[in-house]
């Protein structure tokens, strides 16, 4: 059978498919997904001792996260490619990280204890959990607010 979050997942990359060229090559295929070890293990740590205590060891966020809390807010939100981080830009996520969400949300600033090489290992820890398409997507998304802007 098949669970809310695969049917999510097959529809997302049903519609990542219709929406890119065949001609195109995907981000993924040419090389521009990299991964650096020191950097994503530098992450998966500062993420343990900073974010985890909300977000969840594995970045899964709290299971309802869509709801708002009595107070108004929304619990932590899922990191890991199943909630909605990988909409929002690296420079929004780093932002968020540094500045936080406070008052409206509940995520504190991390930049007093955080510098900016910290947060980007975070963010890069964090997406290396995003399945391939999700990643793609983000990618493409990235790609092309900073061709819009050059």
């Amino acid at each position: 059978m098949t669970t809310p979050v695969n049917l999510h997942r097959l529809l997302f990359a049903l519609i990542v498919l219709m929406t890119t060229g065949c001609d195109k090559p995907s981000p993924i295929s040419s090389g521009r997904r990299t991964i650096d070890s020191a950097q994503v293990m530098h992450g998966k740590a500062l993420f343990e001792q900073n974010c985890a205590r909300c977000h969840g060891a594995t970045a899964q966020g709290d299971p309802l996260w869509r709801q708002r809390n009595p107070d108004g807010t929304f619990p932590p939100p899922p990191l890991d490619g199943t909630g909605h981080a990988w909409h929002h830009s690296h420079d929004w996520l780093h932002e968020v990280i540094i500045s936080g969400t406070e008052p409206q949300g509940r995520m504190p600033a991390w930049g007093g204890k955080l510098n900016d090489q910290e947060v980007d290992d975070i963010i890069a820890w964090f997406q290396s959990l995003w399945p391939d398409e999700v990643y793609a997507a983000w990618w493409e998304m990235e790609h092309r607010k900073h061709t819009a802007n050059q």
